[in-house]
């Protein structure tokens, strides 16, 4: 099975760190949208299938089955192609770092790119999920899959909404897009789709499992709980755990991804910006560890 090497995934992100920058606004929105879905539509695979696991039963194994379904969420977004707000937390970052992208259109993607996030977040929330019955809700008759599942979003919703604290929302946050961003940054060592599944599956189900906090799936779980009215999940508590699960994954997605992995692979390597956006032929550096350069996704 091909691989790149890490020195050479390095390369690949910068390059598709500045694909993503180049989009036209109405392209990162675009893209936005659909991810958004996809992580949504993920979310609510993960409720169907472990409604009805107690935990005096289960314990703790119910969400490590929810972070193996999840994992279809990202799994999509990559091979399908599309614009999560996560992954992009490292890889916009990465190219202005580089010297391949300017600081503003970082900030105005990230700023787009989230906004399409929640608008398809919300789509599948109250469309697919809500309004079509699958979420079932809290009239369901006790027993039935809709009460199953009413009771396993209502659970998800109140520890994210209601008992978590904003300390704990951060550092959840921040460990969840290290692993998010590790998954994508794995996904560009591979070069057959096999293998970027395989790369994908194994931190994003254990993001989960750890009961971390991804600002898009929040963007489900919580606005569908409020939507099906779920008892104590206010507008306040969504708004809160959504600007602090931001933050905590910027902070891990770009220090512990981007920041990292640049001063080990990329720091010194001169990597100027040509009028049409291509990059130069990267000049190494005693520091760096190579300078091979690897065509990035577009």
């Amino acid at each position: 099975m091909a691989f790149k090497t890490p020195d050479q995934v390095a390369t690949t992100a910068v390059n598709a760190g500045v694909v993503k920058a180049n989009l036209t606004p109405g392209r990162m929105l675009a893209g936005g949208i659909l991810a958004g879905a996809y992580i949504a539509f993920a979310g609510l695979l993960g409720v169907v299938v472990t409604a009805g696991m107690p935990v005096q039963i289960w314990g703790n194994l119910s969400t490590l089955i929810f972070g193996a379904v999840f994992a279809a969420g990202l799994i999509i977004v990559i091979i399908a192609g599309s614009e999560l707000v996560t992954g992009n937390m490292a890889l916009l970052p990465l190219a202005l770092t580089s010297g391949r992208t300017t600081a503003g259109r970082v900030a105005m993607s990230l700023v787009i790119v989230t906004i399409g996030n929640l608008i398809g977040s919300l789509l599948v929330a109250y469309v697919f999920a809500v309004e079509s019955g699958v979420i079932g809700s809290a009239d369901s008759a006790a027993g039935t899959g809709g009460a199953l599942t009413f009771a396993k979003l209502a659970a998800v919703a109140e520890g994210k909404a209601l008992n978590e604290d904003t300390v704990q929302i951060f550092l959840r946050a921040v460990g969840c897009n290290w692993l998010v961003c590790l998954a994508v940054w794995m996904a560009y060592a591979a070069e057959d789709i096999a293998g970027k599944i395989l790369a994908i599956f194994f931190p994003i189900m254990a993001f989960v499992a750890l009961g971390f906090d991804h600002v898009v799936a929040n963007m489900f779980f919580l606005p569908a709980a409020m939507f099906a009215h779920v008892p104590g999940v206010g507008a306040w508590d969504v708004v809160h755990n959504l600007l602090l699960a931001f933050a905590g994954n910027a902070a891990g997605g770009a220090l512990f991804v981007a920041g990292f992995y640049w001063f080990i692979y990329l720091r010194g390597q001169a990597r100027p910006i040509t009028p049409d956006g291509v990059q130069t032929t990267p000049t190494p550096d005693k520091r760096s560890k190579g300078g091979q350069d690897a065509a990035g996704p577009r």
